[in-house]
């Protein structure tokens, strides 16, 4: 790949709002469809603090059921939880028939915080990439579709919402007790996130890269990709059309290419020398 990464374009007010009320109208159609034919949909979004997961999820689920339509985001795990097989705690979280399941962090702990962090071992992370990739085929062969999502941000929009947070307290319940470890180690998440990526896109449940840097047109592409997976009646074709250069299934040659953020970053720190924190099997 030769091409360099597109700019992502300002999105104003009105046009964005405009366009989101459309594509909800579509997710409320995919939602009949899939309650009418017994779908097992999981949508799973990972990435770094502040890349915009909660926001996405929120106009993800505006309109729909919440019945059907649900948000499984799993405080810390309990000293049962550690006992227990890893995957065992997200398992009654899965979808059942005509049910969407929304995983605001999901299993993919393992393969990012937790490692970084020092919240398991080497053994467990090395464990984590070897299994993951059967645990989701299970899925598959269960009859789940599985989506997974990682948000890609830069350092420096991700320091500027931070800060933004820290500022307004109406957004203090996002501040957790290791954001202020999410700038200083963003290197660190960088090659966690590029070897999660490597070892566990596959071609049954692929990773989808969407750059959020530019919040309003992220949401709006990562709808439109969502809707586009799917056949349901009543499809406005021309919406849900995905933007490509917002929204793109994973490739390693992406990496290689400084497709994701930080990549060429964490190379050049490499080169120069820098303390490593961590070491990933």
């Amino acid at each position: 790949m030769t091409k360099t990464v597109p700019p992502i374009p300002r999105m104003k007010r009105k046009a964005y709002a405009k366009e989101l009320l459309a594509l909800q109208h579509e997710l409320v159609k995919l939602q009949a469809h899939m309650i009418e034919e017994g779908q097992k949909i999981a949508v799973i979004f990972e990435g770094r603090d502040a890349a915009g997961k909660d926001g996405t999820i929120k106009r993800i689920m505006e309109y729909m059921s919440p019945r059907a339509v649900r948000t499984v985001a799993l405080p810390k795990p309990s000293d049962r939880d550690r006992a227990s097989w890893y995957f065992q705690r997200y398992v009654p979280h899965l979808p059942a028939n005509g049910e969407m399941m929304i995983f605001n962090r999901s299993w993919y702990n393992r393969a990012g915080v937790e490692p970084v962090m020092g919240f398991c071992t080497p053994a467990e992370h090395a464990a984590f990439l070897d299994s993951a990739p059967e645990f989701e085929d299970m899925l598959r062969q269960g009859g789940i579709t599985l989506i997974k999502y990682w948000l890609d941000i830069s350092l420096e929009e991700q320091t500027e919402r931070m800060e933004a947070r820290r500022l307004d307290p109406l957004k203090s319940w996002k501040i957790s007790s290791i954001d202020k470890h999410a700038l200083a180690k963003f290197d660190d998440y960088t090659e966690a996130r590029n070897l999660m990526l490597r070892r566990t896109s596959t071609s049954f449940a692929p990773w989808t890269i969407a750059r959020t840097n530019r919040k309003r047109p992220a949401r709006i592409a990562i709808i439109k990709d969502i809707l586009a997976r799917f056949d349901y009646p009543g499809k406005d074709l021309d919406l849900v059309d995905p933007n490509s250069g917002i929204v793109f299934e994973f490739d390693p040659v992406l990496l290689d290419k400084g497709w994701l953020e930080g990549y060429r970053l964490h190379q050049d720190l490499c080169a120069w020398g820098a303390p490593r924190t961590f070491t990933i099997p």
